[in-house]
């Protein structure tokens, strides 16, 4: 097998959405251009947090390699010139915007895009599961037309799902911030 070079390592083991995106991106500012920084996450939905960071800030998104339930994902930083400026998706609802429309009973299309465990231990009533890291595949099964509101539990990997839906004809998407690691109203659970 060969060797993987890396010029910097990044534990971030234990940790959950969003602070390894929030670490990769310090360690990254403080590298060169080129160099490799490995990160160490034990978090499944680092995979598609990561990979997406990546992709919209331009650096390389090199590969993964999983061992023994640590997910070691390996990016390069880019030249200053292919540096994308990361934008915020900027529709937006917030957490108790969305409670007023479940309270008044209104029909609703919530899309909760954390990992299948993070949703059965507790989710907003009604929410459909859709992993970020399942919805290239499965935002065909979705209507463009109609409003959707999507959830995680920081507001990040849901502002990823919106840009994504975004970019495929999805014009009626909102982000629920702070999301579900503030959600303090009525929860379905498992």
């Amino acid at each position: 097998m060969t060797a993987l070079h890396v010029d910097r390592t990044l534990e971030c083991e234990g940790l959950a959405c969003p602070l390894p995106v929030v670490r990769t991106k310090k360690a990254i500012d403080d590298m060169n251009p080129g160099e490799v920084l490995e990160i160490r996450a034990t978090d499944i939905g680092s995979i598609a947090d990561l990979k997406g960071w990546a992709s919209r800030t331009g650096h390389q998104y090199i590969g993964l390699k999983e061992e023994n339930g640590i997910y070691r994902h390996f990016i390069r930083k880019a030249e200053a010139s292919g540096i994308k400026v990361e934008m915020k998706f900027p529709h937006t609802a917030t957490n108790d915007e969305l409670q007023a429309r479940v309270e008044a009973g209104e029909k609703l299309n919530i899309l909760d895009v954390r990992e299948p465990a993070e949703y059965a231990f507790g989710r907003i009533p009604g929410a459909i599961s859709l992993p970020l890291g399942e919805i290239e595949v499965k935002m065909t099964q979705l209507d463009p037309h109609n409003e959707y509101y999507v959830v995680c539990r920081t507001g990040n990997r849901s502002d990823m799902a919106c840009h994504m839906l975004t970019e495929r004809g999805f014009n009626n998407i909102k982000n629920v911030i702070p999301g579900m690691s503030q959600w303090v109203h009525c929860e379905e659970k498992d």
